[in-house]
């Protein structure tokens, strides 16, 4: 039978915007580093580009979290559908458990339950996605906002931070940036792929200029609590009287478990202002059309929020603080790399390179993939998180699979040194 691709004409295509998109996820970028390995290198790749410190056992999750999933399975009580937005035992638990940073109760009708904190993203920024609609993203920041927007055609604007005042919004530049078309902007606090931790009053500063504005406050605080610095956590729903605010998070950086896959996105607007232009019922509209978190997790959270001991938070947060210590000040020791700050949160650091120092580097993405063939040691680029030139390195891994990692740092900015 002949082959007709050639002469039949079809109806058909992909959407080229999905794997554009694609190529600028930290996924994306990861995939292909580690794809540059060398695989005649015996040694164990040190992983220094992705947050997720689950494989290492000292960074193994509660014991109270693992029997909260095995009894909500040994129940049989959770094998059913989901309601839209969550069960409500789980959605009351969330509530609890942010009201206690808050001035006000939150509702569990003010919790979406969503699939992650990825999923909590893709709706907020698929509901804002009106034809002529932009967003305000910080540059450094999270590049799975740039291939959400991208993918549902909401404009993205960037507004940048400043390394030299600890990574806190530029407020001139993000007032420049906004007009009548203008529906949000995102923080991440925490700050990934910063590592800051912003005060009260930068927070307040934030919301402040939003309602100038008349904008949303996508606040992204799936690190909260992951703080060890001079400065507490603070929720930005503490803000919520002053402007709207959607908080987004999940359980999967503070109880170590990712691939949970449990999010949230909760509503702090204590004026109805996003109930009263119908944000509320679109976000329950897109939940509708999409997917649900295992039912068997939900039936967990309750026990997973309410009895995990303070004990565990302490050692975690103690654990990713020396390796922030060890992290800083072994970098501070590599040629060619500059830490403009000290982490104070999250599980990242941004570090600068200073490319005058080096004799075949051309750019950060250069160095990461040769530093991937002849060290085994991945980093993520800057330029995928919006700087050139700049590296986002992970520190919450084993000690001394992190000291060994920045060994071998060392050693590759030394061999690619200009000699005396």
């Amino acid at each position: 039978m002949e082959n007709g691709s050639s002469t039949k004409k079809w109806g058909f295509r992909g959407n080229s915007g999905l794997s554009t998109a694609a190529d600028i996820t930290v996924r994306g970028v990861l995939y292909m580093l580690l794809s540059k390995l060398n695989q005649s290198d015996t040694r164990h790749v040190i992983p220094l580009g992705h947050g997720d410190p689950s494989a290492f056992p000292c960074f193994r999750t509660d014991q109270a979290a693992e029997e909260a999933i095995s009894d909500s399975i040994r129940s049989a009580k959770f094998n059913g559908y989901s309601p839209t937005v969550g069960i409500l035992p789980a959605r009351k638990a969330v509530a609890e458990y942010l009201s206690e940073d808050l001035p006000t109760k939150l509702s569990p009708d003010d919790v979406f339950l969503t699939v992650g904190c990825s999923q909590a993203i893709q709706t907020i920024l698929t509901v804002l996605a009106d034809s002529k609609a932009n967003i305000l993203l910080p540059k450094p920041g999270f590049p799975y906002y740039e291939a959400v927007a991208q993918s549902c055609h909401l404009e993205v604007r960037h507004f940048d931070l400043v390394p030299e005042n600890n990574w806190e919004v530029d407020l001139d530049a993000v007032e420049a940036l906004a007009d009548e078309n203008t529906a949000a902007i995102v923080i991440i606090n925490p700050g990934n792929p910063c590592g800051n931790v912003y005060t009260r009053q930068h927070l307040q500063k934030v919301a402040e200029t939003a309602k100038k504005l008349g904008i949303l406050v996508i606040s992204d605080e799936v690190y909260d609590h992951l703080a060890f610095g001079e400065n507490p956590f603070v929720p930005m729903g503490v803000f919520g009287s002053i402007t709207p605010v959607v908080t987004l998070g999940s359980i999967s950086k503070r109880w170590i478990v990712p691939g949970w896959r449990l999010g949230w996105l909760v509503i702090n607007d204590s004026n109805g202002i996003l109930k009263e232009h119908g944000i509320i019922d679109c976000i329950t509209g897109y939940l509708n059309i999409s997917c649900d978190p295992p039912t068997f997790i939900q039936g967990a959270v309750p026990d997973i929020l309410g009895k995990t001991k303070k004990d565990f938070f302490t050692k975690i947060v103690g654990l990713i603080k020396e390796c922030a210590n060890t992290c800083y000040e072994g970098i501070n020791d590599v040629p060619g790399v500059i830490c403009p700050s000290k982490p104070e949160g999250s599980m990242f650091v941004m570090v600068k390179l200073d490319m005058s120092v080096f004799e075949d580097i051309k750019d950060d993405l250069d160095f990461c993939v040769k530093l991937a063939q002849e060290e085994s040691v991945i980093i993520l680029p800057g330029i995928a998180v919006g700087l050139k030139n700049w590296l986002r390195v992970t520190f919450a891994i084993e000690p001394s699979a992190l000291e060994e990692g920045i060994k071998r740092l060392k050693a590759f900015c030394e061999r690619h040194s200009k000699k005396a």
